[in-house]
């Protein structure tokens, strides 16, 4: 049996390697994603006071801290049975928001862009940053560093810090914003907005004009029928903050709908030998291994699972995108693993909205104003958070990260010490589905006793990039490392042939 080893795999957070398995024929006969690094943290937090947490659970990633810090203390919120207020959850939203403006704008354009922008078989060399900008100009390059620096000046601002934010506390937020506060991150939502319809036009000047794409994009090659979950509202649309938890099935029919707090009646995570990573699937369908269909638990939680689980998403123009999608690619829930980059600009539009709409929101302002003319008092904190005084248990608190649903679920002692946590992160959630991802992509590229390009290579790692790994959160090493190391061996195990990129 022959060998091929992808590892690491680039352009993600974190590290992981994909081991391929070829028969004595040189077809695929299996592909697996490994883990090698173990994961703790939930470890870490036990014997700490709960309302440490929030600040703590920064610490797994530096590139989304934000996400486990709303989910942390969401579920701080259910630990002391507190609720906060209504000015507290909207400045928490605002802030999350901005936060989903970066983190997409990040993937688009660094991450996962250069396979479209550039090319999935151009030179490494261009497959990059550089090569988006040499592509599409550098202009559009000095765009998106600056965006992103104005929104990490945003998140700085409401959150203390710039990568691990202090800002979300149990009850509520431990500071409101001032007027003149709030006025620069209106500015910055408005170039948000603005940055959103220049990057769904990039999308669709590069990529759908591109036949060829529009066809790698639709083929069976990345394409799986699974069950799909996101947070929805009161009208089943997208929200990132809170919601209930859908889940549709494969033909687009809702299977299951219910509050963060009961996830365990509705998901269970297997366990291999060959991963520290687990795989949750749907406990009512059951663990069938790493295939799809609507007989398999398995899942997807991503921009595209989002948009497939809702019926729609509340803002305007981010609507007018989401219809467009459905109507280009076919009736929903879409199976395209590809069509995730569009989802994901979608969203990125959504975020920028939804950032303007809070930013201008009257009971902020009217508080912003309030703060700039009487300055932050007893009073005034009073409408952002509610000060908790039951007794601490157990909570469960779930928001939608960029990579895919994220859980926090805290038991806690009387005196409000964890005694048991529990997280499931987005890249767990997906973690089956990106498995089934990576067999079907090497089955369909590389081909029996063909030559193993690095072009192929990267079209098996595209099927793994769409889904926005982030092994930070998933998984912990040191030191990881960045080279690629390719090693053919043939049916008896002997070493035939040796590639690196450094």
């Amino acid at each position: 049996m022959k060998r091929i080893t992808i590892d690491p795999v680039t352009r993600l957070e974190g590290h992981g390697k994909v081991e391929i398995f070829l028969d004595a024929s040189g077809e695929v006969e299996n592909v697996y994603l490994q883990i090698p690094e173990l994961r703790g943290f939930e470890r870490f937090c036990i014997g700490r006071p709960v309302e440490e947490l929030p600040r703590i659970t920064t610490q797994i990633c530096g590139v989304c801290p934000e996400a486990h810090h709303m989910a942390s203390s969401k579920a701080c919120d259910a630990v002391y049975h507190v609720e906060p207020p209504p000015v507290g959850r909207k400045l928490r939203e605002l802030f999350y928001s901005a936060f989903f403006v970066t983190d997409h704008t990040t993937h688009f354009y660094i991450l996962g862009g250069p396979d479209f922008i550039v090319g999935p078989t151009a030179s490494p060399a261009e497959r990059n940053i550089i090569g988006v900008i040499a592509k599409v100009g550098a202009e559009v390059g000095l765009r998106v560093i600056n965006l992103r620096k104005q929104c990490h000046n945003v998140i700085k601002m409401m959150g203390g810090r710039s990568i691990h934010p202090v800002f979300s506390i149990p009850g509520g937020v431990s500071k409101p914003i001032t007027e003149d506060e709030r006025q620069q991150i209106e500015a910055v939502a408005k170039e948000a907005v603005e940055f959103g319809k220049f990057t769904l036009k990039v999308f669709a000047d590069i990529v759908l004009k591109n036949s060829d794409y529009v066809k790698l994009i639709t083929s069976d090659a990345y394409a799986h029928k699974t069950y799909y979950m996101g947070l929805v509202d009161a009208k089943n649309q997208i929200n990132f903050y809170d919601g209930l938890v859908r889940v549709v099935d494969p033909d687009g029919r809702e299977f299951a709908k219910f509050e963060g707090k009961a996830y365990r009646d509705h998901i269970a995570e297997h366990v291999e030998p060959w991963t520290y990573l687990k795989f949750p699937y749907l406990k009512k369908v059951g663990w069938k291994g790493l295939v799809d269909g609507k007989d398999s638990g398995v899942y997807r939680a991503t921009p595209l699972s989002r948009c497939n689980a809702a019926d729609g998403i509340g803002t305007p123009i981010a609507q007018k995108e989401y219809e467009k999608m459905y109507e280009t690619l076919g009736a929903k829930p879409v199976h395209a693993t590809l069509a995730t980059h569009w989802a994901r600009v979608v969203e990125l539009m959504y975020a920028a909205e939804r950032m303007l709409d809070l930013a201008t929101d009257s009971d902020v302002a009217r508080l912003a104003r309030e703060v700039a003319a009487k300055g932050f008092d007893r009073a005034l904190y009073s409408q952002v958070r509610t000060v908790p005084k039951e007794m601490p248990t157990e909570g469960v608190g779930v928001v939608e990260a960029p990579r895919g649903t994220l859980y926090h679920h805290y038991v806690t002692d009387q005196q409000g010490i964890v005694k048991d946590a529990n997280l499931i992160v987005g890249t767990t959630n997906n973690n089956a589905a990106i498995s089934l991802s990576l067999k079907k992509a090497a089955k369909s590229v590389i081909k029996k006793n063909g030559e193993i390009t690095e072009g192929a290579l990267n079209m098996v790692e595209m099927a793994f990039r769409a889904y926005d790994p982030c092994f930070g959160c998933a998984t912990h090493s040191l030191p990881g490392k960045m080279p690629l190391e390719l090693v053919v061996y043939d049916s008896g195990g002997r070493k035939v042939s040796e590639k690196r990129r450094l």
